[in-house]
């Protein structure tokens, strides 16, 4: 395992650098969410199947997260059924490749999502990346609230986990050799994080353009933003591909029991309000102050 070109805190030019990357990047992000805000969709009412249960019928070796979501929420390995077929294919090239996908995260519903927002840890470390970017001054609520949007989406219409069309993955060696190293682990939020950082070491970003290079033969775009973020039919593959039609999935609300999906009645209806991201700034402030 390398290590990632590590920031130096007393080169002031390596974190100005630094900072400016990250901003460029936020930039990026927040006017890719605003495409996928506007991006047009014709659900079509496709239901889900269980990522666990096709592989293990279809004899892939695959690896399932067993850590929990928003702090006490099972994570939910299912996702739309002609992509979880596809998923398992992808599974399937890399055991040919001997790797060992690995599904960190699924299908979240809106409830998933909201609480993930809302989650200490995670707002925590919006927080802690605004004040850095800012060179420690305090953000605005606003300020937040836009990096939040792009960092943890706060929406349904742009979080492609809750169309079930997105998973989130690591890859492992076959030969019990460790994770296939992609710079830093799974969910640091860092300049480090963009899937084609100029912060990581070059093997490792070949490291994370060859599962990519995997996941795209199977129709699988990646998230820009995030090297581990990988999804398909829904607005955000739609963009990356600049395929104007109405994509096929878009934000539901799917029944388990009957794998009946509906799609979300107001999709661009913010999961926390400004209101609630104030108060959470409030309280991240507190609790990094021993209050």
């Amino acid at each position: 395992m390398t290590d990632s070109i590590s920031p130096d805190p007393a080169n002031p030019a390596d974190q100005a650098a630094r900072r400016a990357y990250w901003t460029e990047q936020m930039e990026q992000g927040y006017a890719m969410v605003e495409q996928l805000v506007a991006f047009p969709v014709a659900e079509c009412g496709e239901g889900f199947a269980s990522l666990p249960d096709l592989a293990a019928a279809a004899g892939v070796e695959m690896l399932f997260s067993d850590t929990k979501i928003a702090g006490d929420l099972d994570r939910v390995f299912f996702m739309r059924e002609s992509l979880a077929h596809e998923v398992v294919e992808a599974g399937r090239d890399m055991n040919a490749r001997g790797w060992v996908l690995k599904i960190e995260d699924g299908f979240r519903s809106l409830e998933m999502q909201r609480q993930l927002v809302r989650r200490p840890s995670v707002f925590d470390t919006v927080l802690k990346k605004c004040l850095w970017e800012l060179g420690g001054e305090m953000p605005t609520p606003e300020f937040v609230f836009r990096r939040a949007i792009v960092l943890v989406a706060n929406m349904p219409k742009i979080g492609t986990h809750m169309s079930g069309s997105a998973i989130d993955i690591s890859v492992f060696r076959r030969d019990g050799g460790g994770e296939v190293w992609r710079g830093v682990p799974y969910l640091e939020m860092s300049e480090r994080t963009p899937m084609r950082s100029p912060y990581v070491a070059p093997e490792e970003l070949e490291n994370r353009l060859a599962i990519t290079e995997v996941m795209e033969a199977r129709g699988f775009m990646h998230f820009p933003f995030e090297f581990w973020h990988f999804n398909k039919g829904d607005a955000g593959a739609h963009i990356l591909t600049d395929n104007p039609e109405p994509c096929r999935y878009g934000p539901v609300n799917w029944d388990p029991a009957t794998n009946e999906v509906t799609p979300v009645p107001n999709p661009t209806t913010l999961l926390n309000s400004l209101e609630v991201i104030e108060r959470e700034i409030a309280a991240a402030l507190e609790r990094a102050q021993g209050g």
